[in-house]
C-alpha cells in the first residue's frame, strides 16, 4: 500500500513537471518571445518643438530659444559624481553644484539605466565652445533643447500668456506634457495649447544588454503648428503708451467679424520669468499690487458698467411695447422712492427728455422711470440676449460671465426679495450689475453691425485661415430700432449736448459713442452736492468707461476703454479713444477720403 502511495506521488510530480515544460516551451513561447523583443528593441518618444505665435504682420510673439540640457550617467560612484559636478560648475557660471547633485541623487536608482538630466537648459552660445570637450566625457551627455521665449516680454502679456512647468494635474489631463514637462498656463498659449504643443515623435532602436544602440529601425518626426493672431504689435505698443501710469483695459474689435486687432489689460507683466518659474517673493509682489497686473481685466475684471449699458436698457424699453421712442419723462435731478432719493448725475436735472436725448446726455432719471414701468426681469432677459451675463466665447481661458441681476438671481444668491430701488440702480449699470470689458466691446460691436459676433484673437492655424460665423441675435423689430440707437450714440460724440462732444472735436471721422461712470463707493443720502471725482481718494474714484464704434456711416471697429478709478467716462476715456481712432486711420485700418494710408 505504501509503495502504491509513493508511486502515485511520483507520477503526479512527473506529470506536473512535464506539463510545466510543455507550457514553457510551447504555450508560453510567444509571450517570452515578445519579452525578448522588448528587451532588444527600445522605443524613445521624442518631444515636439512648440509652435510659434505670430502677430498679423509676421512679428514673432512667442518663439523657442535653442540651447542644451546636460545629463549624467546613472550609478556613478560618489567620487565620479563629485568630479563631474565640479567640472560642470567650473565650466558654466549658471550651474549650481548643490542643485545638480541633489537632482542627480533624487533621480538615480538601481532600476534606472538612462542618463539623468541634471541641467534643464543652458544657452546655445554658452555651450557651443565646449561642445566637443563635453562629448569626450563618458559620464556626460549633452542634448539639444529649446525653451520658450517672448521677444516683447510684457507687451500683450495677457493675450499671449505663458508656458510653465507642467504639474501633476497637467500631466494627468495632458499626457504629452509628461514628455515635454511644459504646458500653456494662460492666454492663447493655454487656449491653443493642443495645436501649439503638437504631436510627439518616436524612434525605435535595437540595443544591447548594456543599452548601446545597434541599429535605428523606425523614426517618426514630432510635429507642431504655428498660430497667427489678428493683433498688431505696433498698435499694441501704442495702446500701452496710452495707458502709461493707468490701470484698466482696452479692446479694438472688428464689428463685422469679431476679430480683435488690439487689446490690453493694464498694467501688464513680464512673461519670460514664468517660463522657468518665479520666486515666491516675486509672486507675492504681483498678487499684492493694488492695480492687479496679473489679472486679465479683459475677461476676469468685473466692473459695474455704468451708463454704457443704457443703449441695451433702452432697447428693452422699446421691445416691451410699454415705452415708445417719443415717450418723455421729466428729469428734475432725482426721483424719490421708498423714502430715498435716487439722483441723476446732473444736479439740476435735464427737464423733459426722450430716449435719444437720455442716451445722448446720459440722463439717469429717464432710465429710473422707464425701468419701473418695464420691470427688472424683462430688462435683465433682454440684456442677457445681448450677451451680458454670459461668456463671449473669446479664445482665452477662464472667462468670467459677470452678473445681470434680477429677482430670481437675488433669491437664489441671497434668499431675499427684490426691491424697486434695485431696479432703478440696475437700469443705469450700478448695484450688483457686473460686466467685463470684453462683454461691453462685443455688445457695442453688435449694436454697430446688427450681427451676433464671437470675439477672437486667432487668425490662422498652421497657415490656414480660421473663420467665425456671425449669428442672429436681434429680431426684426430690434433691427428697426438699431439706427435710432446708433444715432443717439453719434450725438454723444458730436452733438453740442453730448456727454463726450467736447473731447471729439477735430476727429477726422464720425463715430458713435457712450460714456459711463461706474461708482466704486456709494454716495451718502446726506450729501446734497455730489463730490467731484478729482477730490476723492484715488481708489474711491469711479471707473471711467467709453465705448464706441466708427466710422458712424459704415462701422468697421468698436473701441472700448475702461480706466480704473479714472473718474468721469468722458474726461478719462474720450481722449484715449480719440487717439486710437487717429492711430487706426494712420495705420490704414480705417480709410478717409483723399487720404493715403498704409496698414
Amino acid at each position: 500500500m505504501r509503495l502504491k502511495i509513493v508511486f502515485s506521488i511520483m507520477v503526479v510530480v512527473w506529470i506536473t513537471l512535464i506539463s510545466r515544460v510543455y507550457y514553457l516551451s510551447i504555450k508560453a513561447s510567444d509571450y517570452y518571445t515578445d519579452i525578448a523583443k522588448s528587451n532588444a528593441i527600445k522605443t524613445n518618444y521624442l518631444p515636439p518643438v512648440r509652435g510659434q505665435i505670430m502677430d498679423s504682420t509676421g512679428n514673432a510673439l512667442a518663439i523657442n530659444r535653442l540651447g542644451f540640457s546636460i545629463f549624467l550617467a546613472p550609478h556613478l560612484k560618489a567620487s565620479d559624481l563629485d568630479t563631474e559636478v565640479k567640472y560642470l560648475s567650473n565650466l558654466f557660471i549658471d550651474i549650481n553644484a548643490t542643485e545638480v547633485e541633489k537632482t542627480y541623487k533624487r533621480n538615480n536608482s538601481l532600476y534606472n539605466q538612462d542618463f539623468i538630466e541634471v541641467v534643464d537648459f543652458l544657452n546655445y552660445d554658452d555651450v557651443v565652445p565646449h561642445f566637443s570637450e563635453l562629448n569626450l566625457r563618458d559620464n556626460l551627455k549633452v542634448e539639444s533643447k529649446s525653451i520658450r521665449f517672448y521677444p516683447y516680454n510684457d507687451l500683450a502679456s495677457h493675450i499671449i500668456g505663458y508656458v510653465g512647468k507642467a504639474n501633476a494635474k497637467d500631466m494627468e489631463n495632458n499626457p504629452l506634457s509628461k514628455l515635454t514637462n511644459k504646458i500653456g498656463k494662460s492666454g492663447v498659449e493655454s487656449y491653443y495649447n493642443e495645436e501649439l504643443q503638437g504631436e510627439r515623435g518616436a524612434r525605435k532602436t535595437k540595443v544591447t544588454a548594456l543599452n548601446k544602440v545597434v541599429e535605428e529601425i523606425f523614426y517618426e518626426k514630432p510635429t507642431s503648428k504655428d498660430i497667427e493672431l489678428h493683433i498688431n504689435m505696433e498698435l499694441q505698443k501704442f495702446l500701452k503708451e496710452l495707458f502709461k501710469d493707468k490701470a484698466g483695459a482696452v479692446v479694438i474689435m472688428d464689428v463685422n467679424t469679431g476679430a480683435i486687432i488690439g487689446a490690453g489689460s493694464y498694467p501688464e507683466y513680464e512673461l519670460n520669468p514664468f517660463v522657468t518659474g518665479i520666486s515666491s517673493k516675486e509672486w507675492r509682489e504681483l498678487i499684492e499690487d493694488l492695480d492687479h497686473p496679473f489679472t486679465n481685466k479683459l475677461i476676469n475684471g468685473l466692473y459695474p458698467p455704468g451708463s454704457v449699458i443704457k443703449m441695451g436698457v433702452g432697447m428693452s424699453f422699446l421691445n416691451s411695447g410699454l415705452i415708445t421712442k417719443e415717450q418723455e419723462y421729466r428729469c428734475g435731478g432725482y426721483i424719490e422712492l421708498g423714502g430715498r432719493k435716487f439722483r441723476c448725475w446732473k444736479t439740476w436735472g435735464h427737464g423733459k427728455i426722450n430716449l435719444n436725448d437720455a442716451i445722448r446726455e446720459s440722463c439717469d432719471v429717464y432710465f429710473y422711470e422707464g425701468s419701473l414701468v418695464v420691470g427688472i426681469d424683462y430688462i435683465s432677459a433682454n440684456l442677457q440676449k445681448y450677451g451680458l451675463g454670459k461668456k463671449t466665447g473669446i479664445d482665452l481661458p477662464n472667462e468670467f460671465i459677470g452678473v445681470v441681476p434680477n429677482k430670481a438671481w437675488k433669491m437664489e444668491k441671497y434668499n431675499q426679495p427684490w426691491y424697486m430701488g434695485e431696479t432703478v440702480i440696475t437700469s443705469i449699470g450700478q448695484g450688483n450689475f457686473l460686466v467685463t470689458p470684453m462683454q461691453i466691446a462685443k455688445y457695442t460691436a453688435e449694436l454697430a453691425s446688427g450681427k451676433g459676433l464671437t470675439p477672437h484673437f486667432i487668425r490662422k492655424i498652421d497657415g490656414k485661415d480660421v473663420e467665425f460665423k456671425t449669428t442672429e441675435i436681434f429680431n426684426a423689430f430690434e433691427k428697426e430700432q438699431l439706427p435710432y440707437i446708433r444715432k443717439a450714440m453719434f450725438e454723444v460724440a458730436h452733438h453740442q449736448k453730448g456727454t463726450a462732444s467736447k473731447y471729439f472735436k477735430g476727429i477726422p471721422i464720425n463715430i458713435g459713442a457712450k460714456t459711463g461712470t461706474a461708482q466704486v463707493v456709494g454716495i451718502p443720502q446726506s450729501e446734497l452736492v455730489r463730490m467731484k471725482e478729482k477730490d476723492m481718494e484715488y481708489y474711491h474714484r469711479s471707473h471711467a468707461w467709453l465705448t464706441s464704434f466708427g466710422p458712424y456711416e459704415n462701422p468697421k471697429y468698436a473701441v472700448t476703454v475702461l480706466v480704473e478709478h479714472g473718474g468721469g467716462g468722458s474726461s478719462a476715456g474720450s481722449p484715449i479713444v480719440k487717439k486710437i481712432y487717429e492711430k487706426l486711420i494712420e495705420m490704414g485700418y480705417i480709410d478717409i477720403p483723399n487720404t493715403s494710408n498704409k496698414k
